[in-house]
């Protein structure tokens, strides 16, 4: 056979020339794209027959399953390079019900060796890497026509009396198959439109789409934009193909996934490739034409499904964890850039990510993930009533989502909206379970086992959620919860050093300033305290947050002036900030110190206040804690029963707020037995943070010890405040850290331990140095001490 002779099909004024992959009109080269040169090929290789749509479609997606739609969009294409429409077509005919028809006179151009088939069937082997394979294929016991595999197809065209085949070239290589331990890095996409809207919306939408996959393992934006960093980038570089592939080979990766859109008129082609991140070898490629821009996404999820099959994903595992892009995201092409931009600012300053997820949902009210997003950045900043609001709206909508978009509603659904933390624990395992490499789930449990107070638990997952996260250099990149565990579990040098790390080597999120702020204070160091509030201080969204841990330290060294001054300046900030929930939580933090420090009326007040902005759970819990600490028992009594009744399944409400108010009730109605007995639930949660932003910890063990102070039981008191004593990082600056050094003392003074109790009163008036002098409690401690002596 002679392999220099070259082949061309010509009809009307059009050349096909199949070697080259090129559709000529007039010597000009017309654009068509890969997978509709290749359905043109094959109408005319059975010129004048019909070819059956399943023959079509299995020829040109063997191994993926699309939509039928797909080949009519590309049938659309071929008749437009050709200049035709669908009706009255004198090349491609439609037959109604079956397929189509090549109705043009083909001639073929050049010789070619015939190989003779029975029935008049011919096959011409053409080009040594490329053959015809002839399989047989059965379905339920029938013997079905047979058919070529993606490497050939069998033609026959009549030039002369005789029969030759054309050498069809597909995409003919199996690419190298991934393992799930392989990263891929997501470039983004090449918008060849003109469109800005595509911008980042379809990177996005390709995430969502792929992070589906139990199989595929994404590099994190995290991750990406470390690597950057270290690249000397700028971390929110765009990552276009080349920076894509470096940024692969830096984290170790497998491949690059890079895909482009183009416009064709109304139409828009999507593709998508894999590609060696070493070599630059191409391992697989998919593409899809989208008929408008409103099926874009459409076509999006197309090729995602078609490329985690190609990756080596199971087709049984596509087809469970494969829902159509519309339902991952939104079928608003708008909503869904809104929405990518949100996640990429989402790192620092939450002002901006909170306004384009506002305008996502505006863009497109049936938006599941953006009201979930919201709901978790109002929540992280303390906002807790307008992000249940958020999640709850989330959680009505997750049946149009994703497996793993579904898990994630329903888990912070749980956590953050009926509070039910066995509930939300279970959920994040099991996505942890069908996404082992998903980080999310991981960090996730950290904050779960934070409130039930389980502290190397949560030193324990932040690490396993930093180390999927794809972070391996631990000083150079923390991780914010890992900062926080280690603060609570006093490793406070290992904390400094991660959090100084941040601001060289990380994102500069103000949360590790607030965490060196915690640092600072818990090793006394007031300079550096002040660096931290300088800092914050300017942060929109941050400012009050410091401002209200000035007031909790005030409070913490007996400065009731300036700890009142502090809360009125962070309330006004945080309603200037459109925070008002926040406000009242300062408000509410200060109702607690007042009530312990004995100044029941102006406890009275700043519940008043704390509720009168907000009603939401926290403000409420923390309001009837203050009223039951202050004695005022009806306010706390209705209190408690509307907490009760609106939360029966919230783990913090129940076992830890509810006890602890209906017990420093009996405390002051001189029941210290029935306090002690009403605490008995709260044992294996006392320690948890009950506080979004930190604190009101072991307020369960600090009445605890007050009831068993009250009942003359001094060895039992001593145990109840040395657990507070022993837990400064978990204590930090709440008010309760430095009276438990007083109720402490006052513990020893009932067993005659003389000594201990003057370490422990030393110890007290020691942190109340610079006390305002009037403030009660410190008047009876200075009298005590003095009789102790």
């Amino acid at each position: 056979m002679n392999n220099d002779v070259k082949h061309l099909l010509e009809f009307g004024p059009f050349r096909v020339d199949p070697e080259q992959r090129l559709l000529l009109r007039d010597q000009q080269p017309i654009p068509l794209p890969p997978k509709a040169f290749d359905l043109l090929l094959a109408l005319l290789a059975r010129s004048g027959q019909v070819v059956l749509k399943d023959d079509l479609m299995k020829l040109l997606w063997p191994d993926t399953f699309v939509e039928e739609s797909n080949l009519g969009q590309h049938i659309f294409l071929i008749r437009k390079s050709l200049g035709e429409r669908a009706q009255g077509s004198s090349y491609v005919v439609t037959v109604p019900g079956r397929g189509y028809r090549f109705a043009g006179k083909v001639r073929l151009i050049g010789t070619g060796e015939l190989v003779a088939e029975q029935n008049d069937k011919l096959v011409l082997e053409s080009h040594t890497r490329s053959r015809v394979v002839v399989e047989e294929r059965r379905l339920s016991g029938k013997v079905l026509p047979a058919r070529l595999t993606n490497l050939g197809w069998m033609i026959g065209i009549g030039v002369a009396a005789a029969l030759v085949l054309i050498p069809i070239y597909f995409n003919s290589h199996q690419a190298p198959r991934l393992t799930s331990r392989d990263t891929l890095v997501l470039a983004d996409f090449a918008n060849a439109t003109g469109d800005p809207v595509f911008d980042g919306a379809l990177r996005q939408g390709l995430s969502a789409q792929l992070e589906q996959s139990p199989f595929l393992n994404l590099l994190s934006d995290q991750r990406v934009a470390e690597t950057l960093g270290l690249m000397g980038q700028p971390k929110a570089a765009r990552l276009a193909s080349k920076l894509a592939q470096q940024v692969c080979q830096r984290a170790s990766g497998a491949a690059v996934l890079e895909g482009s859109i183009a416009q064709l008129g109304a139409h828009y082609l999507l593709t998508l490739k894999a590609l060696d991140c070493s070599t630059g070898d191409t391992l697989a490629s998919a593409e899809s034409v989208a008929t408008d821009k409103d099926h874009v996404l459409d076509s999006l999820g197309a090729v995602a499904s078609a490329m985690r099959h190609k990756l080596g994903e199971s087709l049984v595992s596509v087809q469970k964890y494969d829902v159509p892009p519309e339902s991952v995201t939104t079928p608003s092409i708008e909503a869904l850039h809104s929405y990518s931009l949100a996640m990429k600012a989402r790192h620092g300053d939450m002002v901006i990510p909170i306004q384009l997820l506002q305008r996502a949902i505006e863009q497109d009210a049936t938006f599941a993930m953006a009201y979930a997003q919201l709901g978790v950045l109002y929540t992280n900043l303390n906002e807790t009533g307008k992000g249940a609001d958020n999640l709850r709206k989330a959680y009505s909508l997750r049946n149009r989502v994703s497996e793993r978009e579904r898990l994630y509603i329903a888990s912070h659904y749980d956590e953050f909206v009926t509070g039910d933390l066995a509930a939300a624990r279970n959920d994040y395992e099991l996505w942890m379970n069908i996404y082992p490499r998903d980080h999310s789930p991981v960090a996730s449990l950290a904050a779960v086992y934070l409130r039930l107070g389980d502290f190397n638990k949560v030193l324990d997952f932040s690490r396993r959620g930093l180390a999927l996260n794809g972070v391996r250099d631990k000083p150079l990149q923390p991780e914010i919860n890992e900062i926080w565990s280690d603060i609570f579990l006093n490793r406070l040098d290992e904390a400094k050093t991660l959090a100084l790390g941040a601001q060289t080597n990380h994102v500069d999120d103000p949360m590790f300033h607030l965490a060196l702020y915690m640092i600072d204070f818990l090793n006394r160091d007031t300079e550096a305290m002040k660096h931290e509030v300088d800092f914050l201080e300017s942060n929109p969204t941050w400012g009050d947050g410091v401002l209200g841990y000035e007031a909790d330290t005030a409070g913490y060294g007996g400065q009731l002036a300036r700890a009142r001054d502090f809360t009125r300046r962070a309330s006004t900030a945080a309603i200037h900030a459109g925070k008002k929930q926040t406000a009242a939580a300062y408000e509410a933090e200060a109702a607690i110190r007042e009530a312990l420090l004995g100044n029941r009326e102006e406890a009275g007040q700043e519940i008043k206040k704390a509720l009168a902005l907000s009603r939401a759970k926290d403000i409420v819990a923390m309001s009837g804690l203050a009223a039951s600490l202050a004695g005022d028992s009806a306010q706390a009594t209705q209190l408690a029963k509307d907490l009760n009744g609106s939360f029966p399944q919230d783990t913090v409400i129940q076992l830890n707020y509810l006890p602890t108010i209906r017990a420093a009730l009996e405390l002051h109605d001189q029941n210290p037995a029935m306090a002690v007995q009403l605490l008995a639930p709260t044992a294996p949660y006392e320690s948890g943070i009950t506080a979004l932003d930190g604190g009101l910890s072991f307020y369960p063990v600090y009445v605890r010890g007050e009831a068993y102070l009250a009942a003359k039981r001094g060895p039992a008191a001593q145990a109840e405040f040395k657990k507070i004593l022993d837990h400064s990082g978990i204590v930090q600056n709440e008010p309760i850290g430095a009276l438990a050094q007083l109720e402490f003392g006052r513990a020893c003074a009932l067993t005659a331990d003389r000594q201990r109790s003057l370490a422990a009163y030393r110890g007290f008036l020691e942190l109340w140095r610079n006390a305002d002098a009037d403030v009660p409690i410190l008047k009876r401690a200075k009298a005590e001490y003095e009789k102790l002596q």
